[in-house]
């Protein structure tokens, strides 16, 4: 098992409250940290027919049987069970009695906070981040080649391999399990989010939101290429966040000069999914593919989230972009004002790969005292250097780079 960053931040909750909800991905390793962790506590998977019929049939009695509290792998399969373990935690507010995963976000997480208001610490786990990868010395080159090379050729590997921890554990093909890992998320989660008349049709709108990553969203324009209804695109989206397949950066634009772009911008919680979907079937296809880039920027964008959320913090990653076409690619909302982080795919810097961050110093205003400092700027190479009060750092030193300036320790 690869060691968890978010393992310290599931303790600290649960020295905190009686109840956890443990959400993201399937096969992001909820069950394995959620069971490692809590390993003297029994451990039930409600997706099994004769475990979820026993519990549904007399959910009070099955409660009263695990009084020292119990893992409840993928609740939302049951997620009334929430308001009879809300009457158990308030006879006994022990911490750490009851550790929930499930694999859905908005409905089940709604019932949550409804039910379990003030008694539940919440913890979204992500697909393997690289710096957990780095740290166990664990890289893609066991699926799709060695483990040399330069910047960019580790690049491909890692926007081809993905992050999820089945790839690294059992050593498989990464096209294999992706491709797996999507026809299951078609039959077991779209299925039971929604009724999908058209199966293949909703297929063909998740790979039709693949080939936009990294792009502005345009709901109107994806309706009319797939040949549906405005309404009909908008709901398939709202299925794909709440299965956490994708992901969905707003704009920023507090505190700013300029008219703004107000529409989100749209990414995959994992990258290898997204470069699967489109096509890619090796790492040296991604060496000329017109994607590349915003591939790359989709890493770094998840990476970085998963930086965040590991650590207990809020998502709090935004973009910019104006009417004019200047715009940063991530910018982190912080205690001490905005950071803001250009992303580059290349390893070929000129003095355009700062120009959107010049821009961002003179229009956004900065809060009294606090003057935007020059930010940040991740790129496909390995070096590091400062360039006119800007950090620049390659792809593999983004840790470092979001310690150094306060998104988190």
């Amino acid at each position: 098992m690869i060691p968890r960053i978010a393992a310290a931040h599931l303790r600290r909750l649960a020295s905190y409250y009686p109840v956890i909800a443990v959400t993201g991905p399937r096969q992001s390793g909820k069950t394995t940290l959620a069971r490692s962790e809590f390993a003297d506590l029994p451990y039930f998977n409600l997706e099994a027919p004769d475990t979820r019929f026993r519990i549904e049939a007399d959910p009070r009695g099955f409660l009263e049987s695990v009084p020292q509290g119990a893992v409840l792998d993928e609740f939302q399969r049951i997620p009334e069970l929430v308001s009879y373990i809300q009457v158990m935690v308030d006879e006994n507010p022990r911490t750490g009695r009851f550790i929930l995963t499930g694999s859905q976000q908005f409905e089940v997480m709604s019932k949550v906070r409804q039910s379990l208001a003030g008694r539940v610490g919440l913890l979204k786990l992500l697909p393997l981040a690289m710096q957990e990868l780095q740290a166990a010395r664990v890289t893609p080159a066991s699926t799709c080649g060695t483990a040399s090379g330069n910047g960019l050729e580790r690049a491909n590997r890692w926007m081809f391999t993905g992050f999820y921890p089945r790839i690294y554990d059992h050593r498989l093909p990464p096209s294999q399990v992706l491709s797996d890992y999507f026809s299951t998320y078609v039959q077991r989660d779209v299925r039971s989010l929604t009724n999908v008349a058209d199966v293949s049709q909703f297929e063909k709108f998740v790979r039709l939101c693949a080939g936009r990553v990294g792009h502005v969203l345009n709901l109107q324009n994806l309706a009319q290429d797939l040949g549906v209804a405005h309404a009909t695109a908008g709901r398939w989206l709202t299925i794909l966040q709440a299965s956490f397949i994708v992901h969905l950066v707003q704009p920023y634009y507090w505190r700013t000069t300029k008219r703004l772009i107000k529409s989100p911008k749209l990414y995959f919680y994992d990258v290898g999914l997204a470069s699967w979907l489109n096509g890619i079937e090796s790492p040296a296809q991604l060496v000329t593919h017109p994607l590349r880039g915003h591939l790359f920027e989709n890493l770094i964008l998840m990476e970085t989230l998963k930086f965040r959320l590991n650590r207990g913090l809020r998502d709090n990653l935004y973009f910019y972009r104006d009417s004019g076409g200047a715009e940063v690619d991530l910018i982190l909302e912080l205690a001490n004002g905005v950071y803001p982080i250009e992303i580059k795919a290349g390893i070929t810097l000129g003095d355009d790969s700062f120009k959107g961050l010049r821009h961002l110093a003179k229009v956004v205003v900065p809060p009294p005292g606090k003057p935007p400092n020059g930010g940040g700027l991740v790129y496909g190479g390995t070096n590091a250097w400062v360039h006119a009060g800007t950090q620049v750092v390659g792809f593999e030193q983004l840790d470092a780079l979001l310690r150094a300036c306060g998104a988190g320790a």
